[in-house]
């Protein structure tokens, strides 16, 4: 548990009522129905199937047309919520480090040919090995993660990649932006441990690393299992003529004859894994080329050291085989506390994935059938809310579990538990959103009429590497109305 939830817990109720009251004023149009839409998805039995289901909670007094109105005409003041966001309290490690873990989900859009800037994602198959490209919208998400086994983090930051960004540049600029406003709001002080910021292979970790070297952060991510790093280049010897190298022996992941003797070896036991055998290797670094992400680059590329860490564990929960995990550090000098604290946080790094589950499959964050990205972004974000007040009542929430569930400890209550109550500690908290007038719904199109004006279909955008010929936009294309008569 960390100790910014012990802080919580001093008034939870008056916490939870000042982010509520805040998140209000964050809604600059349509902000009673917005609000009052985000406490429709925390306060519904079960989970949310479609956005007109939404209508019929309790705690939603407005029609359906007031509800897809304020997806599609709301306002959401995005920069002063990021504000909001970054002073709530955050979880954090054993040692009071804050932790981010940044990873892609998809909002799969197969079907939607009228929704623009729709880009192909990477999804998994049934098969081994198996990816299939499907058309959606990719959003780079930034969590802050506990220590220990847990289904909760604290999302502090979410962005829908466009068409033609650079994952590794858009999540640089957006973690940058997101320690900027973690120091202002007095989540980090001088003196403090560095923020670590882990990160899956999908990502270039060293480059990431580079791109932050001016934040008082380190990064941790996992590398593919074929990688070919450099060791230091060696001294120069007396007498030598000609350029100095900038590189030294090659350390091959697949080929343990380049390995050497490692800098430090640690062996743990583990409930799950069983015996844990960790080893490092210090400064290594990849040999970079004017190419890809390097292209604009000018001049002698970097050299940007790091430490390797490989993970061998004796078994998986699964029963699968288990294989090494390779994982690049941006710190040099690694101890052995070093090494097990580090591998370590990179398992903790899955817990991301229970978040992205909850918003998906019980909170309905890829249900609604939104045809424009701007719509799409504000619904993104009243998830991120929701998910957010229910961390701040976790504290206050009761175990309403089901005949067949086990009873939870009220520390280890789950998210969808946290849920199930909020409607009773609802009334007790702040609501800001004041109560509809009554309207009359408008006639809509006359009956029998044709709609002479269809929707423009798009294409969907094929992303290549940055900089290649390849990466290119396909123009969108209008249908022409049939003629009559």
């Amino acid at each position: 548990m960390s100790l910014a939830h012990h802080v919580v817990r001093q008034d939870p109720f008056a916490g939870l009522s000042r982010f509520r009251g805040e998140f209000y004023s964050c809604l600059t149009r349509r902000a009673d129905a917005l609000f009052e839409l985000a406490d429709a998805v925390l306060c519904a039995d079960g989970p949310v199937r479609s956005l007109v289901e939404l209508s019929l909670v309790g705690e939603h007094r407005r029609g359906h047309g007031g509800l897809y109105d304020a997806l599609s005409a709301g306002r959401v003041d995005i920069v002063r919520l990021r504000r909001a966001l970054a002073a709530v309290p955050l979880p954090r490690s054993a040692d009071g480090r804050l932790v981010l873990a940044a990873d892609l989900t998809c909002w799969l859009r197969p079907n939607a040919h009228t929704s623009p800037q729709r880009i192909l994602c990477h999804t998994y198959g049934r098969g081994k090995n198996q990816h299939i490209p499907v058309p959606g919208w990719p959003y780079s998400v930034i969590c802050a993660l506990e220590s220990g086994r847990s289904s909760w983090t604290a999302p502090l930051d979410a962005l829908r990649l466009a068409p033609g960004d650079d994952a590794a540049t858009v999540t640089a600029r957006q973690m940058r932006e997101l320690i900027e406003r973690l120091i202002r709001a007095g989540q980090w002080k001088d003196g403090d441990p560095e923020i670590l910021i882990v990160v899956d292979a999908g990502y270039d970790v060293p480059r990431l690393a580079f791109l932050l070297k001016d934040l008082p952060v380190q990064v941790l991510g996992r590398m593919r299992s074929d990688r070919v790093l450099r060791r230091a280049a060696p001294p120069r010897e007396r007498g030598v003529r000609g350029r100095p190298p900038r590189h030294g022996g090659e350390f091959v992941f697949g080929d343990p004859a380049t390995w050497n003797t490692p800098d430090t070896q640690t062996v743990n036991e583990t409930r799950l894994y069983g015996t844990a055998a960790a080893r490092s290797w210090d400064r290594l670094h990849p040999r970079l080329t004017h190419r890809s992400a390097w292209t604009a680059e000018l001049g002698a590329l970097p050299v940007i050291e790091g430490t390797v860490i490989r993970l061998q564990v004796e078994h998986l929960p699964s029963g699968a085989t288990p294989k090494p995990v390779w994982l690049w550090w941006s710190g040099t000098d690694a101890t052995t506390d070093d090494v097990d604290r580090l591998w370590q946080a990179f398992l903790r790094r899955f817990d991301i994935e229970h978040t992205f589950r909850l918003f998906k499959q019980t909170l309905g964050w890829t249900c609604p059938k939104i045809r424009s990205p701007e719509a799409a972004d504000r619904w993104t974000w009243l998830i991120v809310v929701v998910f957010t007040q229910l961390r701040l009542a976790r504290p206050l929430a009761a175990d309403l579990r089901r005949p067949w569930e086990k009873p939870s400890p009220p520390d280890r209550l789950t998210p969808a538990r946290v849920r199930r109550d909020f409607r009773h500690l609802r009334p007790k908290a702040a609501c800001p959103a004041e109560v509809p007038k009554s309207s009359r719904p408008g006639p809509g199109r006359p009956l029998g009429s044709k709609n002479t004006r269809p929707t423009p279909r798009h294409d969907v955008h094929t992303v290549g590497k940055p900089g290649s010929a390849k990466q290119r936009t396909k123009k969108s294309t209008t249908p022409r109305p049939r003629r009559t008569g």
